[in-house]
C-alpha cells in the first residue's frame, strides 16, 4: 500500500522485477508496526528474508524476541542483526544466498482476512489466474485484493508490466460486480475496504508480537511518553523547538568566531610567506596575482568562514538526531507542512536543510 513515489518504485520492482530475494528490515524496538510491511510483501513473493535490526537498542529497552517462534509464525527465514556488527550481517547474507539459490524455500503464512474478503479473493482470483502468465500465477491473490481495494496506480502498473487487461476482461468485470454486491451486504464499501484490510493485518501483527516478544519492563516506554507529552505538546512543543534550535544557532555562530579568527590569521601569515617566496624566485606579477590573490585567498577565506561553523553545527545536529528529537520536530511541524502542500514525510529534512 504505497503512499509516495519512492514506495511505488520499490513496490513495482518487488512485484515485477523478479528479485531473487527480498530483504525486509524491521525495527526490533517496534516489531508490531513493521510486520504490516512483511504481510503485504508476503502476498507478492515467497522469496523473503526478514531482518530484525537494532537488537542493541532493543536490549537497552529490555525487549527480547524469540526469532525461532517468529520464523514459524511467518513461514519465512528471520535473522536478527546489529548493522554495526559484521558478524550479524554475515548471517543475513548467508540466509539471502540460501533463499536466492533455492537451498531453502520459504512458505509464507499469508494473513487470513475476514471471511467475506477471503470469499471475494477466491471468486476474483479464479478468473484472474486465467489471464495471468504462467510464471505470475502466484500474484493472483494479491491482484484480486488490489482489484477489491480499487488502487488505481498499482492496477495500472499491473496491466502495463504484465501486459494484461483487467478491466476489459468480461469474466473479471462480472466477478467484480458480484463481489462488490457481496461486500456491500457486510457494509464494506470502496471507502472503507482498505481500513478493513489493514485492520486484519494489524490484529495479526499484535497477536504475533504477544507470542514472540517479551519485555523485562512492561512500562519501558513510559519515560519516552512523558518526554513526548512535553516536547510535542500543542502548547510547549513549538517554543521548546525554537529554544533548542536557537541555542544551536547561537553556539554555532559565536563558537565559530574563535576558530575562524585563528584560521584567518594563520592563512594570512602563510599567504605573506608565499608572496615572499614568489618574489624570491622572481615569479611574474600575473602568476602571483592568479595563484595568491585569486586561488589561495579565495580557498582560505571559504575554509576560514565555513569550516568552523560546520564543524560545530553538524555534530550538534547529529546529537539531536541520535537523541530522537528530529522526528519530534517533524511531528511539531507536520500540520504546517501540510498547509504548505509540502511532503509531510520529509519535514525533518526540510528543518535540517533550512538551518543549513
Amino acid at each position: 500500500m504505497s503512499n509516495s513515489e519512492e514506495e511505488e518504485i520499490a513496490r513495482d520492482y518487488i512485484c515485477f522485477g523478479n528479485p531473487d530475494t527480498t530483504v525486509i528490515i524491521l525495527d526490533a524496538t517496534c516489531l508490531e508496526r513493521n510486520l504490516n510491511l512483511v504481510y503485504q510483501i508476503m502476498e507478492i513473493t515467497p522469496h523473503i528474508v526478514v531482518c530484525v535490526n537494532l537488537l542493541d537498542e532493543a536490549k537497552k529497552k529490555g525487549i527480547q524476541i524469540d526469532f525461532k517462534k517468529l520464523e514459524e509464525k511467518l513461514g519465512v527465514p528471520v535473522v536478527g542483526t546489529i548493522a554495526r556488527k559484521k558478524k550479524t550481517l554475515k548471517k543475513l547474507m548467508q540466509k539471502v544466498e540460501e533463499v536466492a539459490s533455492h537451498t531453502i524455500t520459504p512458505k509464507p503464512n499469508n494473513i487470513t482476512y475476514i471471511p467475506v474478503i477471503e470469499d471475494g479473493i477466491k471468486e476474483i482470483s479464479s478468473k484472474v489466474e486465467n489471464i495471468l502468465p504462467e510464471e505470475k500465477q502466484g500474484l493472483a491473490r494479491w491482484i484480486s485484493l488490489k482489484l477489491m481495494d480499487r488502487e488505481e496506480k498499482i492496477l495500472t502498473s499491473i496491466q502495463e508490466k504484465l501486459n494484461i487487461s483487467l478491466f476489459e476482461n468480461e469474466e473479471v468485470k462480472n466477478k467484480m460486480i458480484q463481489v462488490d454486491e457481496m461486500l456491500k451486504k457486510h457494509d464494506i464499501t470502496e471507502e472503507n475496504i482498505r481500513d478493513t484490510i489493514v485492520s486484519s493485518i494489524v490484529f495479526e501483527a499484535e497477536s504475533i508480537v504477544k507470542d514472540v516478544v517479551t519485555y523485562e519492563k512492561e512500562a519501558y516506554q513510559e519515560r519516552d511518553r512523558k518526554i513526548d507529552k512535553i516536547i510535542t505538546s500543542k502548547i510547549w512543543g513549538i517554543p521548546i523547538m525554537i529554544v533548542f534550535l536557537g541555542i544551536i544557532l547561537w553556539i554555532t555562530i559565536v563558537g565559530a568566531n574563535y576558530p575562524s579568527e585563528l584560521l584567518s590569521t594563520f592563512f594570512g601569515w602563510l599567504g605573506e610567506k608565499l608572496i615572499w617566496l614568489f618574489d624570491y624566485v622572481g615569479a611574474p606579477v600575473w602568476l602571483k596575482g592568479l595563484l595568491i590573490e585569486g586561488v589561495y585567498q579565495t580557498v582560505t577565506w571559504i575554509i576560514s568562514v565555513m569550516l568552523p561553523p560546520m564543524a560545530i553545527f553538524f555534530p550538534m545536529f547529529t546529537l539531536l538526531e541520535d537523541l530522537g528529537y528530529l522526528p519530534r520536530i517533524a511531528f511539531n511541524l507536520d500540520k504546517y507542512f501540510k498547509k504548505a502542500c509540502s511532503s509531510r514525510k520529509t519535514s525533518s529534512n526540510y528543518v535540517y536543510g533550512a538551518w543549513l
